[in-house]
């Protein structure tokens, strides 16, 4: 019956999906609980290599807020 067919569904699903949620964990640990940031255009890249200076740490991911920028 129709039915039949829903293991493998569901197998192809989790096939699917496990690599793409992995992956956003792995970027989720290495940056420090942050997702990761993507530069689609020159402002984003620009603006992610000012979080990077300003972080002190030489990385965009350990910003600073403005009050405690020197």
């Amino acid at each position: 019956m129709w039915f039949e067919i829903l293991p493998g569904v569901a197998i192809m699903g989790a096939c699917l999906l496990i690599p793409g949620v992995a992956t956003a964990r792995i970027h989720r640990f290495t940056n420090g609980g942050k997702e990761k940031r993507v530069a689609y255009f020159s402002y984003q890249w620009n603006l992610m290599e000012r979080d990077r200076r300003v972080s002190g740490v030489n990385r965009y991911y350990v910003s600073k807020g403005l009050e405690n920028i020197d």
